[in-house]
């Protein structure tokens, strides 16, 4: 069977919206959604449900959000083998504040059990990590850790979501073996040194990336829409999706989704980049971090809805 491999974090998001705009310091009225989150878990669900056979490798507690979290997952067809369950540890969760627009004002994570994702524990992967189709990383992962499947991916192409401004720097080493990187504005600034605050500065940016040795950059610049680029290949640009914005966590990992769906499916970026930004706009248009009804007819329902 031919199959992709999500390996990162799985997280409970606790998500706040606010009814009016945020106001820091004090108790702001609006409602709270408890839903499954996480990069490479959302990934993975995302994949699943535009029919890619998809396996993730993560980790949870031996506790109600962490039975959650595989309940969910599973209902929408990953299949969790190497999902661990490690009695005594807390399941990874995330804390965010939104706006009445659905933009983020803050987020606080706890994704301590992420780094028990260990050299050691992934080994006995190995021979089902190199045989995969494609290998989706985020950078919650430790740098031991994504050393490791760097190291011991086989062929299959390396798909990275560098995660945080922080975070991302434990890809740099190993920026010569991903096949496509997929940084928002202030990630792509941290790992390069560069400046991004115009479209003008896309270009730069991804030569740079492309000189360490990824092969396909996709930069995510919110309202200014999506800049891709391929190694001494074409360059261009997707507009970002237009209409009601329910929820901006999530987006991102529907992009990548799309991304990682559609280079398997032999596609070339600048259509697979179309696609993916056909996800995320779904995406954005729901509360929850995961589209529920996700598939590849109503992606292209979109598509035929709003022509390039």
């Amino acid at each position: 069977m031919t199959y992709v491999v999500a390996v990162g974090a799985s997280n409970m998001d606790i998500a706040g919206h606010s009814a009016q705009a945020v106001v820091a310091g004090d108790s702001n009225p609006g409602h709270i959604r408890f839903a499954p989150g996480g990069v490479a878990r959302n990934v993975a669900e995302n994949l699943a449900r535009l029919g890619q056979p998809t396996r993730l490798v993560s980790a949870v507690g031996d506790d109600a959000p962490g039975h959650s979290l595989r309940h969910a997952t599973a209902a929408a067809g990953v299949e969790l083998q190497a999902c661990w369950v490690l009695p005594g540890e807390a399941t990874s969760s995330y804390v965010s504040l939104h706006g009445p627009d659905g933009d983020m004002a803050l987020a606080v994570n706890d994704m301590r059990i992420v780094d028990r994702i260990t050299p050691e524990r992934l080994a006995p992967l190995a021979a089902t990590l190199a045989s995969a189709q494609a290998l989706l990383l985020d950078c919650n992962l430790s740098e031991s850790a994504l050393a490791w499947l760097c190291t011991h991916s086989g062929s299959a192409p390396i798909f990275v979501d560098p995660v945080s401004t922080h975070k991302c720097q434990r890809i740099a080493p190993w920026l010569h073996r991903v096949h496509l990187l997929k940084p928002n504005r202030l990630e792509a600034q941290a790992l390069t040194g560069l400046p991004l605050q115009t479209p003008d500065h896309a270009p730069t940016v991804a030569a740079w990336l492309h000189h360490k040795g990824v092969q396909q950059v996709v930069l995510s610049l919110g309202t200014q829409g999506v800049f891709w680029s391929e190694t001494a290949g074409p360059q261009g640009w997707q507009a970002a999706p237009t209409g009601l914005v329910a929820n901006t966590t999530g987006a991102g990992d529907a992009l990548m989704a799309g991304l990682l769906h559609s280079t398997v499916q032999g596609v070339g970026l600048a259509q697979a980049v179309r696609f993916a930004s056909a996800c995320a706009a779904l995406t954005l248009g729901v509360e929850a971090a995961n589209h529920p009804a996700l598939s590849v007819a109503l992606v292209q329902q979109w598509l035929t809805a709003h022509p390039a």
